[in-house]
């Protein structure tokens, strides 16, 4: 049976995956670099998915984070629709689905997350969708046409971005959220009652402190999901239903290999888990977060190239520990959020007057420092607040609220 190998093999072709095999090449790494992806698709940009590529926008071919020839030219050997099922740590091996076995040196598990299912009365129907693949997307093409209803289950930022999309597409569209506000996990109350206003007016219908009890069949296929049956007793007529109730990380690799696992695979400040000779980034990690003074886990598209970085230069022999500041980014209609930081323990609100009618700015406080802050078309505040978090400064609360002061100049000299 063929056997592979190769100095440095990385499981999980995405934004991690592709960043690590890129970094590598980037810091001096001369041996042998293997990228095993599931999909049959070089790495390619995920957060368009919810948006300009379910549009139809965008292509697969514009999806992609780098042109084939760079692989090629970097000698970075890609496996696609290549899927990984064992870890064997002594022989220093992989188990592939296909029966043959790929040997590293260095390991780095970059696998990633999936959508949480539901498993209700009526999960198993046609109709239902989720959203994280190409495939995903594709699946909901042929229904995705003016007209259609489209219930989304999850008020979160794929849930939203996707009903976006949808209302400006012509389709009817509902968000049934178990939480009493939108973005409850990710974003204070005040950034939800925004985002809550814009879809309204939008057209869509928010359905809050709604949970989901279970889909029945249409009435003219069996098969196919008719209704989603909510909590407080209502039956929303669907041709088709999003699900978006958040992700799952992909740890049973990492778990059945006896690596330490707790909400994610453990790793330390520079990427290594409890097998030193096996690295893991992105989504499926839970890490020291220096910023937070405490271990957390991330879904993030920065988070897994910074982690990336990290884990090469370990590599490459230049160790260089995690030491970044989380974001995030969402784009609706044509709201650009951007946010940094984590607000939830935050003691203090700022909301700062926007410099255009449909911008948006909060800052949250903690001992008259900001720890976090949501700019919505506010690119000059956005950058503005990264720094401020960095550097940890005693702020003025008045003073973040005053659109006359210029937050630069809050900022120590350079």
């Amino acid at each position: 049976m063929k056997e592979n190998r190769a100095n440095v093999v990385i499981v999980g072709a995405s934004h991690g995956g592709g960043e690590m095999a890129s970094r590598l090449r980037q810091g001096g790494f001369t041996g042998s670099v293997a990228l095993i992806g599931s999909e049959p698709y070089l790495p390619y940009h995920r957060p368009p998915l919810s948006k300009a590529f379910l549009a139809g926008e965008t292509t697969t071919e514009q999806l992609l984070i780098r042109a084939p020839s760079v692989y090629a030219d970097s000698k970075i050997d890609f496996h696609a629709s290549t899927t990984v099922e064992a870890i064997d740590r002594k022989k220093h091996g992989l188990r592939l689905g296909s029966g043959e076995t790929f040997g590293y040196d260095k390991l780095v598990l970059a696998t990633g997350g999936r959508p949480r299912r539901l498993t209700i009365p009526g999960s198993e129907l046609d109709g239902l969708h989720y959203m994280r693949s190409i495939a995903d997307v594709n699946a909901m093409r042929e229904v995705f046409v003016p007209g259609a209803r489209l219930v989304i289950v999850g008020g979160g930022y794929i849930g939203l971005e996707v009903a976006a999309v949808a209302v400006k597409h012509g389709l009817i569209v509902e968000v049934v959220e178990f939480a009493p506000r939108v973005l409850a996990r990710v974003a204070g109350p005040e950034l939800s009652a925004f985002y809550e206003t814009v879809h309204s007016k939008a057209g869509v219908r928010l359905r809050l402190s709604t949970g989901v009890e279970g889909f029945e069949p249409s009435s003219t296929n069996p098969a196919h999901v008719g209704a989603v049956r909510c909590s407080d007793g209502t039956r929303v007529a669907a041709d088709f239903v999003l699900v978006a109730v958040g992700l799952v990380p992909n740890i049973e690799l990492a778990a059945q290999a006896g690596l330490e696992i707790g909400n994610g695979v453990e790793v330390d400040e520079f990427c290594q888990t409890s097998d030193p000779d096996i690295f893991a980034i992105g989504d499926c990690t839970e890490f020291p977060l220096p910023y937070l003074g405490r271990r957390w886990r991330l879904e993030s598209v920065p988070n897994a190239m910074e982690q990336a970085r990290v884990a090469a230069s370990v590599i490459n022999g230049k160790p260089s520990a995690y030491a970044a500041i989380p974001w995030f980014w969402s784009d609706q209609y044509n709201l650009k959020l951007q946010a940094v930081g984590l607000s939830q323990h935050c003691d203090e609100v700022v909301i700062r007057p926007p410099r255009s009618p449909e911008g948006f700015v909060v800052f949250y406080l903690k001992e008259s420092r900001m720890i976090a802050a949501d700019c919505v078309n506010s690119i000059l505040e956005f950058n503005a607040a990264k720094r401020l978090i960095a550097d940890k400064l005693v702020l003025d609360p008045a003073a973040l609220a005053d659109p006359a002061v210029n937050l630069k100049s809050l900022l120590p000299a350079t």
